[in-house]
């Protein structure tokens, strides 16, 4: 009986245990990563984003982000070992070893006749026939006389005084630390310990890995549906221009799961109305437009009109029946926006290359989500290839502004970033109208914006030149600077209900083929994986080139002070094309700002593999091996010569056809590729 109340005490440490063990590491990792958060504000300060209430932090949006699931679990658990803890120590204190020298009141060693005397001065005291009282009663019994006559009885007392214990050496124990009632295997207590038995090992593993496998075959690792990649890769073409890539980002399948009510019907023929000009329906023939336009599904009718009210900034007459399908509409956007970014640049052709066409498109409707300008917005006008879509995400701007800083000569966004600030609040007080706050507001969300360069190398490791077939690797360090100092940062974005961060695509492309031979995101608010990730790879380097220990140790000092520069360093490594000289471009884009992209030329030239494995020598006459790489960095103006958006109707056709030829394999000129929409 006493083993088995000693091993129903030890089961409340067996769970301590279990639960400490997983517990205590883990809300150790969470507390170092909530204090390691950097406190400086990276988000926009402007009145709009303000009102927006994203950044809000009221006492209720931080208990709502503190009450996660996983924040609650690990502070319920926390409740539970606090309970355990106490509980443990009430019983050890009833569980004290017998100690009857203590028990008597007395130091160890004393005499039989202090003894006897400390025995009377308790009985008195403790006795049944002096005190009534049941406790002092079980007291007297279970330890006052036990006590005494462990000490007065010599060889209980030798044993004490030898083994600690009255009846002498104690053998060695060992127990399970289960609850008493677990341990009668007989009547209810045996089902009991079998149901348990059952469920822990058998039922609960089981229903986990149901549950896992249901989920895993129905989304990927992105929380994107298996349906929606099988759908944007079906329909998913090289020649996609820009204006089509809508019709293909409203065909994921979380979208087809959004419920369409009967009372949705009138809002959104009402919402139809207002973004008409929107949806690139011909107005030739508007009427048979307009019947097949509502002839498809009614969930991509109804996605497609809410984020057609988001671009156009309608959402606010949006009725409360459809508020909740907005914005679930909005959160699922960014990560299918990647996706289908994904799916475009995967390798595809015969020489494993994605397609650049629509990828910009993809990265084009991506910044107009984030920021909630039209796509008609885009069209190029008055001289910039992006239209008047940079002055809008801009707070307090419209088209009626933009059409006041057009009669003052400033008809680009470019020039108007060139001004100086005295001269810009100038003219946003006086030819915009615009009160100094506003003007402020303006000069606030241009200091957020970030100013992207491009320092991108090609080259075949350990060999001069490159040769057909070799595989080259690129180099390429991607740097941000803002004029409020800050690297990463989280865009103005006051129309779209969600935080997002900025994401950069660095591609890689050949335009006159509409091939992407090298791709890969660039995030600039990890600053401490960025400065690993960096002093790896340039550690490996260093050490296949045969370099020092100190000159790598120098080279990586040289990484990391880049990184926090703000600096991202990008490797990448695809295999040479076939004999010639190739005109590649590296588009460096911005998924949340409009007018920020970056486009550097790379001209590459691949020399004949020759029959022994040896380098072709190149003769006197023509161009060295070392001009197999040559990079031209271009003026603005000629950057975005040929970086246009493709929104227009009247040119669709036109460039399908154009790309059409690319898709059979033949590469059209240079001069009729555009950096946005590049052919």
């Amino acid at each position: 009986m006493a083993a088995s109340e000693e091993n129903s005490a030890l089961f409340p440490i067996f769970i301590l245990t279990i639960m400490a063990l997983p517990l205590v590491p883990y809300t150790i990792v969470k507390l170092c990563r909530a204090f390691s958060e950097k406190t400086k504000p990276v988000h926009c300060r402007c009145t709009k984003c303000s009102r927006s209430g994203k950044y809000r932090r009221s006492i209720f949006k931080r208990i709502s982000n503190f009450s996660t699931y996983s924040n609650l679990t690990i502070v319920l658990l926390w409740i539970v070992m606090v309970f355990l803890v106490y509980y443990i120590k009430q019983i050890s204190r009833e569980s004290q070893p017998f100690e009857p020298f203590g028990i008597l009141g007395l130091e160890p060693g004393a005499s039989e006749s202090e003894i006897k005397k400390a025995y009377r001065r308790l009985s008195i005291l403790y006795h049944p026939d002096k005190n009534p009282d049941p406790e002092a009663h079980n007291y007297f019994v279970e330890f006052i006389s036990k006590a005494y006559q462990a000490l007065t009885d010599p060889i209980s007392r030798e044993n004490f005084e030898k083994y600690g214990h009255p009846d002498g050496r104690q053998g060695f124990q060992m127990g399970i630390a289960l609850p008493q009632f677990l341990l009668n295997i007989d009547g209810a207590s045996g089902g009991i310990l079998l149901l348990g038995i059952v469920g822990v090992c058998i039922l609960l593993p089981l229903m986990v890995a149901v549950v896992y496998l249901s989920r895993s075959s129905k989304y990927t690792g992105n929380y994107v549906m298996h349906q929606t990649l099988s759908n944007y890769y079906y329909f998913m073409k090289p020649s996609l221009a820009p204006s089509k890539v809508m019709d293909v980002f409203i065909k994921a399948a979380e979208y087809m799961e959004i419920p369409v009510r009967r009372s949705d019907n009138e809002p959104l023929q009402k919402l139809f109305m207002v973004v008409r000009s929107e949806l690139n329906l011909d107005l030739k023939n508007i009427k048979q437009e307009q019947a097949k336009f509502w002839k498809q599904h009614p969930c991509l009718v109804k996605t497609e009109l809410l984020i057609q009210a988001h671009l156009t900034r309608e959402s606010v007459t949006l009725p409360p029946v459809l508020q909740s399908d907005f914005k679930h509409v909005l959160e699922l956007a960014p990560r299918l926006l990647e996706e289908l970014m994904k799916i475009s640049i995967a390798p595809r052709s015969p020489h494993g290359h994605g397609w650049l066409r629509p990828a910009i498109g993809i990265v084009e409707l991506s910044q107009s989500i984030i920021q909630a300008v039209p796509l008609s917005a885009r069209k190029a006008a008055g001289g910039s290839t992006d239209g008047i879509a940079p002055f809008l995400q801009l707070p307090h701007f419209s088209e009626a502004v933009v059409k006041k800083l057009a009669r003052k000569k400033v008809r680009t966004f470019q020039e108007l970033q060139d001004m100086t600030m005295e001269d810009r609040m100038e003219l946003l007080t006086q030819a915009a109208g615009f009160s100094p706050s506003e003007a402020q507001d303006v000069e606030s969300v241009l200091e957020m914006m970030p100013s992207v360069t491009v320092e991108i190398t090609c080259e075949t490791e350990g060999e001069e030149g490159i040769q057909e077939g070799d595989i080259v690797t690129m180099h390429a360090w991607v740097s941000v600077k803002r004029g409020n100092g800050l690297i990463g940062a989280l865009p103005h974005c006051p129309h779209f209900p969600f935080n997002k961060e900025e994401n950069y695509w660095l591609l890689l492309a050949d335009p006159n083929s509409n091939s992407v031979w090298m791709s890969q995101k660039v995030s600039f608010m990890d600053e401490a994986a960025a400065i690993a990730a960096a002093s790896k790879a340039i550690q490996e380097i260093k050490e296949v080139s045969g370099a020092s220990a100190r000159e790598i140790s120098s080279a990586v000092r040289e990484a990391v002070e880049r990184v926090k520069g703000g600096s991202r360093l990008v490797i990448g490594k695809f295999q040479a094309p076939a004999e010639g000289t190739y005109n590649l471009v590296s588009y460096c884009l911005c998924d949340a700002w409009i007018g920020c992209d970056r486009k550097t030329g790379l001209k590459m030239k691949v020399l004949k593999r020759s029959r022994a494995g040896t380098r072709a020598i190149v003769a006197e006459d023509g161009p060295s091996v070392d001009d197999g790489i040559e990079e031209e960095e271009e003026e603005d103006e000629e950057v975005y010569d040929d970086y246009e958006s493709e929104y227009s109707d009247d040119q669709e056709e036109e460039e399908e056809k154009k790309l059409g030829k690319i898709a059979n394999g033949k590469r059209g000129s240079s001069s009729e590729g555009s950096g946005s929409d590049e052919e």
